[in-house]
Formats: structure tokens, C-alpha cells, sequence
């Protein structure tokens, strides 16, 4: 079966910490076409090029500021401490351009992609400018950064997004899928590239062991059964099937970067819950978000 799975250090490339998509370079995985992940760690005045490609990117501080140039023209992004200090600009280079990453102090920083046939322009999306929502309610409250959905950024195939979910509390609840082409529904690849942190306040050790749970399983013939322990750097692809829940551990905030694309005529996130589990969002009704939410804030 193939491996849905990979621990920090299992999907590395040269200087990239994670490199998974469909080209030469990158980690190839049988049946994976519409979208790819990279995540590289600088050095302080260090760089990653990516050459010019038929593939949009979108270019996310994890932690850091970095100097993107795409095509000659340098963009600023003002980046964050952590992924749980609230949002971060992000670049959207479009396709067929060549794009350097830099960083003056050093930093963590994570490039979406996805093969693409049509560009659009770069943009810069500020973190002021990205949508932050907060969904579900009680212990399924989560943070979204919807910085690279349809709503919010004009693109060729991919949605990217990001999620916070606050400890003890599960997200991608209840599971869902979107692995067909029908009413309702669309058909997308799914990428998640986690990190994890102990909660602030939280009284743990010096050794403690900060961890999360992601959880995807068989929608029908499709083998797939992923029940996976996940820290920061880790990597869980979907390609098909109910996923969910992801499950922050009590003691540790969860975060998760999603990128999804599909072979669809339609760029949109439509999704149906696991028949068995969809009632749990009428439970929210009479909930109030988690009071920890918004992070960053």
C-alpha cells in the first residue's frame, strides 16, 4: 500500500525539509498529480530558488520574515514568531516564474504548489488582508486562515489554508471527504503539514513531548486507514476517503497547513460529512467558540 505518512526528515530534498509533488526532484507518490509541498529552513541570509515551472505556488512564513523575487521583483513578508501567533503575509507567484526565497535573520518558511495551466497575477496577500474564521464551537472550535480560498485569492487550481486548533479540542470534524466529481461535492487532493506546540500556561517539563492525531479512513473500495501521531514537520496526505478528526492532544495546540487541488472543472471546497457523524455539527448550535480563540490575537 502506498505510504500516506511522513515523519519530519522522510520527505526531504537537498535543502528542503519536505519536498513532495509531481516532478523529478521532489518525493514522488504513485497516484499523487495536483499538488505539492515544500518546507525549507534558512539560515540567516540563506536562500531557496524554485526555477520556473508550470505550477502556481503560494509562499508561507512558518516562522521568520522572508524576501521573495519572483521574476526580478522583491516582495516583503512580514512573517511571525510561530504559526500560532495569528496570520502571516503570503506571496502568490502564479506560474512559469522563477521564485527565490531569502530570509535576513533566518526562518522556517513553506511553498504550496499545484500544476497549473492558466497564471494569474502575484499578489501579496498582507496578514491584515487574510480572512480569519472561527469555526465550529465548544470542543471542536478551530481557527482558520483562509488566505488561498477561492473567496479570498484569484487562482488556477489549488485552495490552501491554514488551521489552528487549540489543546484538547478536535478539527476536520466531523470527517468529510471530497475524492468525487458530483453535486455537492468536488475532487481534491489533500495535503496536511503539521506542527505542534505546548499550550501557553501549560505546567510541562522540559522534556515534554508535543503531539497531535490525524485520523483518515475508507469512503469505499479504496483501501486507505491512516490513524497517524503527528509533531511539527510531519506530513499526512489524503488522497481519497473520510479524514478527520485532527485531534489536538490535551497540553498542545495543533496547527496545520492544508493544501488541496483536483482535476475538476470547478475551483471550490465542497464536501460531504461521513454519514454517520455529520449530526455533531447541530450540536454546535448552542456552544460558544472556545474562549482561547482567536490565537494571536
Amino acid at each position: 500500500m502506498t505510504n500516506w505518512v511522513y515523519p519530519l526528515g522522510t520527505a526531504a530534498d537537498g535543502a528542503w525539509d519536505v519536498s513532495i509533488g509531481a516532478s523529478d526532484s521532489e518525493l514522488t507518490v504513485d497516484g499523487w498529480a495536483h499538488t505539492g509541498l515544500k518546507v525549507a529552513t534558512l539560515a540567516a541570509g540563506a536562500d531557496v530558488v524554485l526555477p520556473a515551472a508550470q505550477e502556481e505556488r503560494i509562499v508561507v512564513p512558518l516562522n521568520g520574515a522572508f524576501t521573495v523575487t519572483v521574476d526580478g521583483e522583491k516582495y516583503f513578508l512580514e512573517g511571525r514568531t510561530s504559526v500560532f501567533h495569528g496570520p502571516s503575509d503570503v506571496l502568490y507567484s502564479g506560474t512559469g516564474r522563477t521564485v527565490t526565497i531569502s530570509s535576513a535573520d533566518g526562518g522556517r518558511v513553506a511553498v504550496a504548489t499545484a500544476p497549473a495551466k492558466d497564471s494569474y497575477p502575484t499578489r501579496l496577500v498582507t496578514a491584515a488582508e487574510t480572512p480569519v474564521e472561527l469555526r465550529g464551537a465548544g470542543n471542536c472550535s478551530r481557527q482558520v486562515h483562509n488566505f488561498g480560498t477561492p473567496a479570498a485569492l484569484e487562482a488556477d487550481r489549488f485552495i490552501v489554508c491554514e488551521v489552528l486548533t487549540p489543546a484538547g479540542n478536535w478539527s476536520s470534524y466531523p470527517p468529510h471527504k471530497h475524492d468525487e466529481e458530483k453535486d455537492g461535492e468536488t475532487h481534491l487532493e489533500e495535503i496536511y503539514y503539521f506542527e505542534t506546540q505546548v499550550a501557553a500556561g501549560s505546567p510541562a517539563p522540559a522534556n515534554s513531548d508535543a503531539i497531535g492525531y490525524q485520523r483518515v479512513y475508507a469512503s469505499d473500495e479504496r483501501p486507505i486507514d491512516v490513524s497517524a501521531e503527528v509533531r511539527t514537520g510531519d506530513v499526512v496526505l489524503v488522497p481519497y476517503g473520510w479524514h478527520g478528526p485532527a485531534m489536538a492532544a490535551p497540553g498542545y495546540d495543533l496547527y496545520y497547513l492544508n493544501v488541496m487541488a483536483g482535476p475538476g472543472p470547478v475551483r471550490e471546497w465542497l464536501i460531504s460529512d461521513d454519514p454517520h457523524h455529520g449530526w455533531v455539527r447541530q450540536t454546535w448550535d448552542g456552544q460558544d467558540i472556545d474562549p482561547r480563540l482567536p490565537f494571536g490575537a
